[in-house]
């Protein structure tokens, strides 16, 4: 089990940074509007803007309804318990525990946390390059809707899923359809409506992969390629995790209620734990 000494490690220092910003007074993306107005209405038009002016469409109406048959299928890989990183809205979240599954979502946004709350789920509020719950024993973490870019940095946050999995948990990841896209970028979240210049969020690093990049990236990481599809015009990738487990010490198990609070008291950031599991 990774524990939050080795986050802070010099050899994770990309992933020690992202956490630094996450906890210092500066503004997290996602977490303030024009988005979390969007997810408290369930509706956009909402977008990624690029710094050339160039925007990506997010996909509100399509998060904020219920897990749909693409989801489904994505869902029927997940193996024991399951970690939603970026978990928006919640429907993969709400679906899983609808089925009795071990299941936590995590996001910056407490507007996302708390629609996953009432609709049935269990979420927490943190960064995913804060410590976590039950790290080294998810069975399954999933990285849905771009969330691959989560940080602009592909290979720290594969190293950082690699650290929350079991050594043989399974990752899966949505990438972009143009399977040789691999880009970073500097984005803000903007809301445009006609006629309106709309209104834009704090920028933020982002990263987008299609799945030949993501393979590339993931092999040279150790990760094993296990399967790649497209369904509904959307593409995934899934990964065996094959971190070393020789340094690993006892965890608690995934859904504990003990791990979340004694993670939420090492930790002096204003995590929110929305709710209990």
């Amino acid at each position: 089990m990774s524990t939050a000494h080795e986050i802070a490690s010099p050899r994770v220092s990309a992933l020690d940074r992202l956490a630094s910003v996450a906890s210092m007074g500066v503004p997290r993306p996602w977490a303030a509007d024009p988005y979390s107005e969007a997810l408290v209405t369930g509706r956009g038009p909402l977008f990624l803007r690029r710094a050339d002016g160039w925007l990506l469409p997010l996909e509100v109406e399509r998060w904020c309804a219920r897990a749909d048959a693409v989801d489904m299928d994505v869902l029927e890989h997940c193996e024991g318990a399951v970690l939603d990183v970026g978990c928006g809205p919640g429907r993969l979240v709400a679906e899983l525990a609808a089925r009795g599954r071990r299941v936590l979502g995590v996001d910056v946004s407490e507007a996302a946390v708390a629609r996953t709350v009432r609709l049935g789920g269990q979420a927490l509020q943190r960064s995913v390059f804060e410590p976590l719950p039950a790290e080294g024993r998810w069975d399954t973490v999933l990285l849905i809707d771009g969330n691959i870019g989560i940080g602009g940095d592909p290979t720290a946050l594969l190293r950082r899923m690699s650290q929350l999995l079991s050594q043989k948990g399974l990752l899966i990841a949505e990438t972009v359809p143009d399977s040789e896209v691999d880009e970073r970028v500097t984005v803000h979240v903007v809301s445009i409506t006609a006629g309106a210049h709309g209104t834009a969020g704090p920028p933020f690093p982002w990263a987008r992969l299609g799945t030949s990049a993501l393979l590339r990236l993931a092999t040279r990481a150790g990760w094993r390629p296990e399967r790649q599809w497209t369904s509904g015009g959307r593409s995934f990738v899934a990964l065996r995790n094959r971190r070393d487990r020789s340094r690993s010490t006892t965890a608690e198990p995934p859904n504990s209620t003990a791990v979340i609070k004694s993670q939420r008291d090492r930790n002096a950031s204003p995590d929110r734990v929305v709710a209990e599991l």
